[in-house]
């Protein structure tokens, strides 16, 4: 029997990839949170690696949602469209600065009786991919509705939106344009991140699915060193701080407060600069 080497799709170490347009964009910056570099060069990632996050594709009939999500996870196009039938789903692995990642994507019906169906899989989504078809342009007045169902079924404020333009291969550069400065305002109104692709030729598919990763991961991290950063700041700040002399008190607490992780490495730090007998009660806490 042939061993199956899973396949990786390599996200450049500590960077973001460039959006696709500065005019409707989720994040201006390079790199990532300095948190999230520290941990990845420590390996001190927790379970993030362990993680898949939850991606949901909505939009119209018709407008390449199979399509956009067979072109990046199987590199095929399918001429012969065969609509889907409730929901389907494809995971895809990332190497992101070192760590593995995952991607659940969830490809959902467009069509109207599988509504309340489909609706059902949105719950617990970190990124909601809103798509049209750039040579439809009724397709994305449709997007803001299917973006409110998709919302309702989620905490405010807890998942990524991009409003993605497929089919950019059926569309002229003079066409594309105009239907790109309306996708962009709409994007604004959606607070979500402007692309065009298109999966017949690949265009940009690849690029924004690794942008898509690249934010998820950075969130994902964030709420794993926060929950462990909570765990530690707890002993830190109940127990370790009242045992510091008022110099260390007020350094460690600056410390936490600019953002850096408490580790034991941290904690050991302050140590430091502590009494002997505050040295000794506080050390046994981290060993």
């Amino acid at each position: 029997m042939l061993d199956i080497i899973p396949q990786y799709i390599q996200v450049t170490a500590l960077y973001y990839l460039q959006w696709y347009t500065p005019e409707a964009c989720l994040q201006f910056k390079d790199h990532f949170h300095a948190l999230v570099r520290s941990a990845c060069q420590q390996h001190n990632t927790g379970t993030v690696g362990l993680k898949i996050s939850k991606v949901v594709v909505v939009g119209d009939l018709y407008v390449g949602k199979t399509s956009l999500i067979n072109r990046f996870c199987k590199d095929i196009f399918d001429r012969d469209y065969k609509a889907t039938i409730g929901v389907d789903f494809e995971i895809e692995r990332f190497e992101i600065a070192g760590v593995p990642y995952n991607l659940q994507i969830w490809d959902t019906a467009g069509q109207e009786k599988f509504k309340c169906i489909a609706s059902a899989y949105y719950r617990g989504a970190e990124v909601i991919i809103t798509v049209f078809d750039l040579a439809d342009i009724q397709t994305l007045d449709h997007t803001k509705q299917w973006l409110e169902d998709a919302l309702r079924e989620n905490e405010p404020g807890s998942s990524f939106i991009f409003l993605v333009g497929t089919k950019k291969d059926l569309v002229s550069g003079a066409a594309c344009e105009r239907t790109e400065l309306d996708a962009i305002r709409f994007a604004n109104e959606m607070q979500a991140e402007y692309w065009s692709v298109s999966a017949k030729t690949g265009e940009n598919v690849k690029e924004f699915f690794s942008r898509v990763a690249a934010l998820a991961f950075e969130q994902s991290m964030l709420k794993e060193l926060e929950k462990s950063n909570g765990r530690m700041a707890q002993i830190g700040a109940g127990n370790l701080i009242n045992k510091l002399p008022k110099d260390s008190k007020e350094e460690f607490k600056a410390f936490l407060a600019e953002g850096h992780l408490v580790t034991k490495t941290s904690l050991q730090s302050a140590l430091d600069v502590a009494d002997g007998s505050s040295k000794t009660v506080a050390s046994a806490m981290i060993m």
